[in-house]
């Protein structure tokens, strides 16, 4: 563990009532093909945030865009209160971000490449940094360019962990860690998040992770945020109405707060949000229809809303 002592907290001037993150009218195009449509998105304080998205929906370009790392063709970007254009400055010692891929450097070792990053952050934490190395089997003398995949990436959400960020950005950043070492990771996440402002957005294709942060949900779909709700809100008012009848059915029948309708053999299966049971009896009634009423899981969410 580094004996480098640990500076006093710098206190940062508190975030102006308001989300930590604004978004207005974000445009990114690559070739003519346009990825972000106009994106609008507040993202509030002291929540965990997990951004859902097929692969190709433009997740890794939205967070790019957010930080500052990849420019924009039209909207405004909004970090703490002011302006996004590049990073840097004050901000950065608030933002931690772990990148889907990452370029290390191969030929420094563990330790000395953390204390050099260190250098540029006001609140770095030494102790923290250490206790990570030790609890997830990171030789401090292992050359950067010697590590599996899975132990550069957790490099890289020491690095991202290690500045006590008030906001983390993590994209994809548990796709090359094994099993208990995403448990461990999440376990360090959640303890981060115990101190009040800090926000994280986190985008992933592991719902269980999700699940156990209690997250918001944010779905990006057609290059636009579709919308952003509590996992418990969307466990509260989101059902799956299944209604089977012999010889199937030509088309989905009509029913209000209806998300996705899927014909599946005999069955009409309709995801419906604040379903009204009754009325869905009725209609089983009137199509001459057995109903049965199911609970999706989130991954069950992702895959008809996504």
């Amino acid at each position: 563990m580094s004996t480098t002592a640990t500076a006093p907290a710098t206190t940062f001037p508190a975030t102006p009532n308001g989300p930590v993150l604004r978004v207005r009218g974000l445009r990114k195009a690559f070739k003519q093909r346009e990825v972000l449509r106009g994106i609008d998105w507040d993202v509030p304080s002291g929540r965990v945030v997990g951004l859902l998205g097929r692969n190709g929906a433009g997740k890794t370009t939205l967070l790019r865009c957010l930080l500052g790392l990849s420019p924009t063709d039209a909207g405004t970007v909004e970090l703490f209160g002011e302006a996004m254009t590049e990073p840097g400055g004050e901000r950065m010692h608030r933002i931690g971000f772990v990148p889907q891929t990452f370029d290390l450097f191969p030929w420094m070792k563990v330790r000395a490449y953390l204390d050099f990053t260190a250098a540029f952050y006001a609140n770095w934490n030494h102790a923290l940094a250490g206790r990570l190395l030790g609890d997830w089997q990171l030789d401090p003398k292992q050359k950067i360019g010697e590590l599996s995949q899975g132990q550069r990436q957790k490099l890289a959400i020491v690095r991202a962990i290690a500045p006590q960020p008030d906001l983390l950005v993590l994209d994809e950043p548990v796709a090359s860690l094994d099993p208990q070492a995403r448990r461990a990771f999440m376990a360090e996440l959640l303890e981060l998040m115990k101190a009040p402002g800090k926000t994280v957005i986190f985008s992933t294709h592991i719902t269980a992770d999700l699940e156990r942060a209690d997250a918001d949900i944010a779905l990006l779909r057609d290059g636009a945020i579709q919308f952003t709700r509590p996992l418990a809100e969307l466990r509260e008012r989101l059902r799956r109405a299944v209604l089977a009848r012999p010889g199937g059915w030509t088309q989905a029948p009509a029913l209000p707060g209806v998300l996705k309708a899927t014909l599946k053999g005999d069955e009409a299966q309709l995801l419906v949000e604040d379903a009204d049971p009754e009325g869905l009896q009725a209609l089983a009634a009137r199509e001459g229809a057995t109903l049965r009423i199911e609970t999706p899981t989130l991954e069950d969410l992702f895959v008809e809303l996504a």
